[in-house]
């Protein structure tokens, strides 16, 4: 599986693990070497459409626009409550372990 990446959120990711570093014992280095390996290795996509408001989370919003407008099957959070919206949208919402549950099968 290909990450899909928007602007917005790699800045989110780097955002909350820069806030969350010292607890998992990781440097600013470590989240800047982390960020930069998800863009090399992420497809980038530019979202051109809005269709707000669609999710409970208002912050959110951005993820489900960029699954929508890139075609992915699926948002992998342990957010799925706010993302109950996303089936209308063909996309599914699974939390990480569940993913990598079925993927393993």
């Amino acid at each position: 599986m290909t990450p899909v990446l928007w602007v917005a959120l790699v800045l989110e990711y780097e955002a909350v693990l820069k806030r969350e570093a010292e607890q998992m014992d990781l440097t600013y280095q470590d989240v800047e070497d982390f960020v930069d390996s998800l863009c090399t290795a992420g497809d980038l996509r530019k979202v051109h459409f809005l269709w707000r408001p669609q999710l409970r989370d208002p912050n959110d919003e951005f993820v489900l626009e960029v699954a929508v407008e890139s075609g992915c099957g699926v948002i992998v959070t342990h957010n799925v409550r706010d993302f109950s919206s996303a089936e209308r949208f063909g996309v599914r919402v699974a939390r990480p372990g569940e993913l990598l549950r079925t993927m393993g099968e």
